[in-house]
């Protein structure tokens, strides 16, 4: 009778939750990529004296131009593909399916970081409170998902099948080539004494790389190494962040297509990020069909 209520609860938090999610989701992607009006894009001198070509139109406006065409590219990938598998995940896991839950995990996962990061690196817009909120639901629903799902047992629920040692290697080698790609340009400006990376723009800080060095490289790493242990932490670290990481490299790739159009040099993005993007696809995909369905 327990286990019967806490199932009536959860079901009742995170159809709220998802609701929710789906539609300011949608409704915050849809601004981004049709919001018109402004000057078009115009040179603007940063606090440090570097010239910065802002993008002047729309909603990300005040954003510099390549990383406003960036953010319009995921918001493609919002909503055409993340809202939809919300929806299809949220109700696969409302049908009693494990599956469906390490899937409602993975892309809650992605929606989480994804307006975290708007909340925090976007220039400030009409959005900010629709950013706050999307960001709380999200975590709250992402907490719910993983609760949901007893661990206990875990990995007596995925077969032999499980491309655990492939998976577990793939996550760590991930984490190590980001978080070098992300020192390189961090380290030779503290090394030179000139501080700032060019990427910094206008923006206060690197808001991408301070939270992928310090939460979400970690966790991929973590996920890997105790996945190579069979620990049961390891099967739902590593299944939620095959899913995630699965979603945030098709934005990624997105992203890349639109710079490339934009004439932004992609090199070696352009060959790293897809084979990313294929393997945490393939992985994602069998460990998720090697559970038990139930």
């Amino acid at each position: 009778m327990k286990n019967i209520k806490s199932e009536m609860k959860f079901r009742k938090s995170i159809t709220v939750l998802v609701i929710l999610v789906a539609i300011f989701a949608s409704m915050a992607s849809i601004s981004g990529i049709f919001s018109k009006g402004g000057p078009g894009s115009f040179d603007y001198t940063s606090i440090r004296g570097e010239k910065v070509t802002l993008y002047g139109i729309g909603l990300y406006r005040h954003m510099s131009a390549d990383v406003a065409i960036q953010g319009i590219a995921q918001d493609y990938v919002t909503l055409f593909i993340g809202v939809p598998l919300l929806l299809i995940a949220f109700f696969w896991a409302m049908n009693g399916s494990l599956k469906g839950r390490f899937m409602l995990a993975g892309v809650l996962n992605y929606l989480f970081v994804t307006y975290l990061f708007y909340m925090n690196m976007a220039m400030y817009n009409q959005l900010f409170l629709i950013y706050i909120l999307l960001t709380g639901t999200t975590f709250f629903a992402f907490i719910l998902s993983l609760l949901s799902i007893d661990i206990q047992k875990l990995p007596e629920q995925f077969s032999e099948k499980a491309p655990v040692k492939f998976s577990g290697i793939f996550l760590i080698v991930n984490a190590v080539i980001i978080a070098l790609l992300w020192l390189s340009i961090i380290v030779p400006p503290l090394i030179d004494n000139t501080i700032y990376p060019d990427s910094v723009d206008h923006f206060t800080t690197l808001t991408v790389q301070g939270f992928d060095l310090s939460i979400l490289l970690p966790i991929s790493f973590l996920g890997g190494l105790l996945l190579l242990n069979r620990s049961r932490f390891g099967y739902l670290i590593a299944t939620v962040t095959l899913i995630f990481l699965s979603i945030l490299m098709t934005a990624l790739v997105a992203k890349i297509i639109a710079m490339a159009n934009a004439g932004v040099n992609v090199i070696p993005a352009i060959f790293i990020i897809p084979v990313i993007n294929l393997i945490s696809v393939i992985c994602s995909l069998k460990m998720v069909k090697s559970l038990n369905a139930k």
